[in-house]
């Protein structure tokens, strides 16, 4: 026996390694071959961990792991999206589409003329690009998208009669991947910008991509839409909390039934939030308070459901979306670091307690 192999022998009798660690951990993050971030809307902290008020989200924290010091990047919603999957908030503080720039006289692009406008078309790496270059695969799954791949910016009910029909069910400021050009010009965008009849497909034919992003529409994401004929639980806080909470409920629970999640191989659920509730404010983590892109979008739930990981944990370790990104990218072994998901001298840490396996 050579003496690499004498002293791995030594190591494991000892019992030095986990059960479950390999070569391949980075930060204490193991590798996991499916991550699912569910993205909830502009909800702070204490209104969501209230087993009162939302028992599916505050009974999942309960048991399994509840980031406890969780922060939003800005208001309003847009700059959260790209923040997670980007590193950056790239300038951006508005909800303006995806497409705009500081010429911009389009309807939907309604700050262009403000000074120091940015492109919120961005032009730079961002998680998607990491996974396709290890040979991984990503998806966003955005519930009331009118067709895959579609570049509109708001779609409503095409069913309805009443102002449902042209409300802002499906929101492209709630895309995330929409804002990056090389999506955008992806000739396969139609493949990985779906709809919520493809998660449903993709779970019954165990078909799931390695990291999707999965986004319920205005009404079921807390957001809610306030126009002629918008249910009552869609328009007030309330029952916005209710449905929400009780749609995300039913969610985790179809993920938490397909072969991914009863496989032997790591699987994580996160649900986060884009932001907290009004002008919420407060940040940690690689936000610069003196930027109107990135001051702190106040304190949110985020809650990690895995299937092999901690039951029961309150992390109370400052994290945010920069946090989560460092995180997604060391749990599919990428050692390469977007933007403020780099800044370890700014706080930004890999959520490992979160994200642990048994041992």
């Amino acid at each position: 026996m050579n003496l690499k192999a004498v002293a791995a022998a030594a190591i494991l009798a000892a019992g030095a390694l986990p059960v479950c660690a390999h070569a391949a951990d980075l930060e204490g993050v193991p590798r996991y071959d499916h991550v699912f971030i569910i993205v909830e809307e502009n909800k702070d902290y204490d209104q969501i961990l209230n087993p009162a008020v939302a028992p599916n989200i505050a009974g999942l924290a309960a048991q399994y792991g509840n980031a406890a010091n969780f922060w939003g990047e800005v208001h309003p919603s847009e700059a959260n999206y790209v923040a997670m999957l980007g590193g950056d908030t790239f300038g951006i503080h508005d909800d303006d589409a995806f497409y705009c720039n500081a010429e911009s006289v389009d309807k939907f692009c309604g700050g262009a003329k403000t000074p120091g406008y940015p492109d919120h078309t961005i032009r730079t790496k961002h998680l998607g690009d990491q996974l396709l270059a290890k040979g991984l695969s990503w998806k966003g799954y955005y519930e009331s998208i009118p067709e895959p791949g579609s570049s509109v910016v708001i779609a409503g009910d095409p069913k309805a009669t009443n102002g449902m029909h042209d409300a802002p069910l499906y929101a492209a400021k709630h895309s995330g991947f929409m804002n990056f050009a090389d999506v955008q010009k992806d000739p396969k965008r139609a493949e990985r910008i779906v709809g919520f009849d493809q998660l449903e497909a993709d779970l019954k034919t165990s078909q799931l991509p390695t990291f999707a992003l999965i986004v319920p529409n205005q009404c079921n994401e807390m957001h809610g839409v306030h126009v002629e004929g918008a249910p009552a639980d869609c328009d007030k806080t309330e029952g916005l909390i209710r449905r929400g909470d009780a749609y995300t409920g039913e969610l985790v629970r179809k993920l938490q039934a397909s072969a991914a999640w009863k496989a032997k191989g790591n699987m994580a659920i996160v649900i986060t939030f884009d932001e907290g509730a009004g002008g919420s404010r407060g940040g940690c983590c690689g936000v610069t308070p003196e930027a109107p892109s990135n001051y702190g979008g106040g304190h949110i739930p985020t809650i990690v459901i895995t299937n092999h990981g901690p039951k029961g944990l309150k992390d109370p370790t400052a994290y945010n979306h920069y946090s989560l990104l460092r995180t997604l990218e060391d749990a599919f072994g990428i050692s390469e670091h977007l933007g403020h998901a780099a800044e370890t001298n700014k706080g930004v840490k890999a959520m490992a307690p979160l994200f642990a396996v048994g041992r």
